[in-house]
C-alpha cells in the first residue's frame, strides 16, 4: 500500500507545521488505524485491577476494533511467567458477530449469540452445534467438511503486556518488547507513580469528543497552553509558565513527559499580566478541592541527574499512540484516546489509587478528580478547543497548516514549558512511520 498523495503535499522536511489535511483527510486515517494502531505498535487497553478475577472481563479498544481484556486460567507451572491476562477481538469467527455485547462482567466462556459457537476464554474455539451434523436414520445431513478443525478458527488473539499493572495490547508480530517501546528515558517515570504499588479502582469518566485523534495527543504534549487556557491552573497555581520544568520524550519522539513543580513561594507576576484566564479574585467556595498534600513517593532520584533528588507535583505522560497517565498533585488517572473516524474520538477517563491509601487520600484524589474528565473545572476546557480546532481545520484553504514553532523548529528536549518541542518530536516519528511502504 502506498503513501496517499495527500503526504507528498506536506512540503518541507521539518514537523513544524502541520497541514490542516493531517486532521480531516478520511484516506490519511485509514492509513493511520493500519500503520499506527494496528501496525507494530502497543496500545493501552485497561488496567489489571479492571478485571481481578478469574473469568473477569472488560471490553476495550485498539483504534477502531472493539478487543476484550480477560483475566485466564492459568496452570500453577506457569505462574510465575503468565500474568493470566488475554486480548481478544469481539468478533466471532464464524459470522463476524460482536459476539459480547456487556461492558463488563464474569464469564466462564464466551458464546456467539447468532449460531453459538463457543470460546474459551484465552479465544480458543472449543465447540459449535453440528459440528458433525445432524443423524437422520442412516443419514448424516450437513456438518463442518472433511478437516475443519477447531484449533484453526479461534478468535484473533492479540499480543498482550503488562507493565505495573497497565495492560497493553497489539495486533502485530513485529512490535518490539514493551519495556523497549516505551524506551530508558521514559521508564523511569512509569516505575514512579506505579512500580510495586498495587491500585484500586476509583471510578470512570467517558466523553466523545469532536476531533481528530491527533489533537488529543497534542494537547498534553503542550505545555504553552495551561497557563493560558486554563483559569483554574494560572489562578491557583497548578501550571505556570515560571514553574521549574521538564520535557522528556524517547528516542523516537513519539512518546513524552511533561514534568513539572507547582511554585512553593512567590509568582512572577509577567506570566500573568495580560492573561485573561487569570482572575486574581476568584476563591473557592471549598478549599479542600486544593487540599494538596505532598505524598513521599513523589520525590524520587533524577533520572536525569543521578545523586539529585527531583520532587515533581505535576507529570502527565503521553504513550503513542493511545494512553495518557496523568498525575496532577494527588489526582491520578488514564485517559484511553479510542479514534471514531477524522474527525472524532471517544476520551475514558480511569481513575485510580493505591490499595495502601488512606480513606482521607482516596477522598483527596476523588475531590481533585472534579478538576478533570468531560465536565472538569480544568479539562472541560481541552475538549471544548480540540472541537473549535478541528471546525477551523475543516474550513480548509491549500496549503494553510498549524504552526509549532514556540522554542524554535527542533526536537530537542528542554528544562523548561516556553516550547512546542513534543509536537514536533510527535509528528516528526508520525511523518517517518506514515510514509513507509507498507510491505
Amino acid at each position: 500500500m502506498n503513501a496517499p498523495q495527500t503526504l507528498s503535499r506536506w512540503s518541507g522536511p521539518g514537523s513544524s507545521r502541520v497541514p490542516f489535511w493531517a486532521y480531516t483527510d478520511a484516506q490519511l486515517y485509514q492509513r493511520e488505524l493500519e500503520k499506527i494502531f494496528y501496525g507494530p505498535h502497543w496500545c493501552y487497553v485497561g488496567l489489571e485491577v479492571e478485571i481481578p478475577n478469574l473469568g473477569d472481563f472488560k471490553l476495550s479498544h485498539v483504534g477502531e476494533r472493539q478487543v476484550v481484556m480477560v483475566r485466564d486460567r492459568v496452570a500453577p507451572k506457569d505462574r510465575g511467567t503468565d500474568h493470566g491476562i488475554r486480548v481478544v477481538e469481539n468478533r466471532c469467527a464464524h459470522r463476524g458477530v460482536r459476539f459480547c455485547q456487556n461492558g463488563q462482567g464474569n464469564a466462564r466462556s464466551f458464546v456467539c449469540p447468532y449460531h453459538q459457537w463457543t470460546y474459551k476464554l484465552n479465544g480458543d474455539l472449543a465447540g459449535l452445534p453440528f459440528k458433525d451434523g445432524v443423524k437422520e436414520g442412516d443419514c448424516i445431513n450437513g456438518g463442518m467438511p472433511e478437516g475443519f478443525e477447531l484449533k484453526d478458527h479461534g478468535l484473533t488473539k492479540l499480543r498482550v503486556a503488562v507493565l505495573h499493572g497497565l495492560v497493553f495490547a497489539t495486533f502485530s508480530e513485529a512490535t518490539e518488547p514493551l519495556q523497549d517501546y516505551l524506551g530508558p528515558k521514559v521508564m523511569p517515570w512509569l516505575d514512579r507513580i506505579f512500580k510495586g504499588r498495587q491500585l484500586t479502582l476509583l471510578g470512570y469518566n467517558r466523553q466523545r469528543i469532536p476531533g481528530n485523534w491527533k489533537l488529543m495527543m497534542e494537547n498534553i504534549k503542550d505545555p504553552y497552553h495551561p497557563g493560558l487556557l486554563h483559569t483554574w491552573f494560572v489562578t491557583f497555581g497548578l501550571w505556570r509558565a515560571d514553574q521549574k520544568s521538564r520535557m522528556v520524550m524517547d528516542e523516537h519522539g513519539r512518546h513524552a513527559v511533561m514534568i513539572s513543580r507547582r511554585n512553593e513561594g512567590g509568582q512572577n507576576a509577567a506570566v500573568t499580566e495580560g492573561v485573561t484566564s487569570f482572575k486574581a479574585s476568584m476563591a473557592l467556595h471549598d478549599d479542600r478541592l486544593l487540599d494538596v498534600v505532598p505524598e513521599a513517593w513523589w520525590k524520587v532520584d533524577d533520572p536525569a541527574n543521578p545523586g539529585t533528588d527531583i520532587t515533581p507535583t505535576v507529570t502527565m505522560i503521553t504513550l503513542f499512540p493511545s494512553l495518557i497517565i496523568q498525575q496532577q498533585v494527588n489526582s491520578l488517572s488514564t485517559r484511553h484516546i479510542v479514534p471514531r473516524g477524522e474527525g472524532e474520538f471517544d476520551f475514558v477517563w480511569t481513575h485510580f489509587g493505591f490499595a495502601d491509601d488512606t480513606p482521607e487520600m482516596t477522598r483527596r484524589r476523588l475531590r481533585q478528580a472534579n478538576l478533570f474528565g468531560p465536565a472538569g473545572f480544568v479539562s472541560a476546557d481541552d475538549g471544548e478547543v480540540i472541537e473549535f480546532s478541528q471546525d477551523g481545520f475543516r474550513q480548509g484553504g491549500e496549503g494553510r497548516s498549524t504552526l509549532c514553532e514556540l522554542g524554535g523548529t527542533g526536537t530537542e528536549a528542554t528544562e523548561h514549558m516556553v516550547t512546542e518541542t513534543l509536537i514536533r518530536s510527535m509528528y516528526a516519528y508520525w511523518k517517518k512511520v506514515m510514509t513507509e511502504a507498507t510491505p
